[in-house]
């Protein structure tokens, strides 16, 4: 049967329902399709989605999240495509707009997050299976709200995601409400990911610096070379993907953030 469904950039889609071959391009989201329980229905994804990292050598790669492999998705003939406004390119977006439906998400907190769960597990008929992610991950980061307030967590944080240049996450995107929800404040009051000079920071007087594992490496070295520039903040790495991801793994980012909140009483 036909089914339309409005994805969040308003767009409407027509699809066979319940979809039986879906491609997604968006890390985050193919791992909640999975979750969902869609190990049959799912015939392509990205090379960066690995997770779970047992289901991806078994599924055809359709290129990088910028650059899809356009010829090869249309080769599959998928039934439904499942992207994302940030990480997708609007030009490949906009060709597969033209032959295929096209879901789009576009997420900038943890409300949005819960949001696009539920309208996933609507569009592929797995409601009920989304909404216990939702009571779990509403259940989980209230208590990490609750915790922050109790423990009196209150750290003006810069949160990087580049370097040469370096580059934060700031004001208006879903890593920024995260850091927000575990008693940090962004001292980068502009909107995105804008790049930025260590003195800049400095002078902002950053207590924090958060030095993401993806899209860039941070790694140990880079910690000592921060510190030698801002000696009066403390320097962490941090598991980009509890940050940034907005599916499934905010089930898993829940704990991760209780032992994280530990580091900053």
């Amino acid at each position: 049967m036909q089914k339309s469904f409005i994805d969040q950039m308003g767009r409407e889609i027509t699809i066979n329902f319940p979809p039986k071959r879906i491609i997604s391009i968006v890390p985050s989201q193919t791992e909640l399709l999975f979750d969902l329980g869609l190990d049959q229905e799912i015939i392509g994804l990205t090379k960066f989605c690995i997770h779970p990292i047992e289901k991806f050598a078994g599924r055809t790669k359709v290129g990088g999240t910028k650059k899809l492999n356009i010829d090869l998705i249309k080769d599959l003939q998928p039934d439904l495509i499942i992207g994302n406004k940030e990480e997708n390119t609007q030009s490949d977006i906009e060709e597969l707009a033209g032959i295929f439906p096209v879901w789009m998400s576009d997420i900038f907190n943890l409300e949005d997050a819960k949001k696009t769960i539920s309208q996933i597990g609507e569009l592929v008929d797995r409601m009920p299976e989304a909404d216990y992610l939702n009571h779990l991950i509403s259940a989980g980061f209230n208590d990490l709200k609750t915790l922050a307030l109790q423990n009196h967590i209150d750290k003006r944080v810069a949160y990087l995601i580049w370097r040469k240049p370096y580059m934060v996450a700031a004001k208006n995107t879903f890593i920024d409400d995260i850091l927000l929800i575990n008693g940090m404040t962004n001292v980068v009051m502009v909107n995105r990911y804008p790049e930025i000079m260590l003195e800049q920071l400095k002078a902002l007087s950053c207590e924090l610096i958060l030095l993401s594992s993806e899209p860039y490496p941070f790694k140990e070295k880079h910690i000592e070379e921060i510190r030698a520039e801002i000696p009066t903040a403390k320097v962490m790495l941090v598991d980009g993907e509890m940050f940034s991801w907005y599916g499934s793994r905010l089930v898993k980012a829940v704990q991760y953030f209780f032992e994280f909140q530990k580091e900053l009483y």
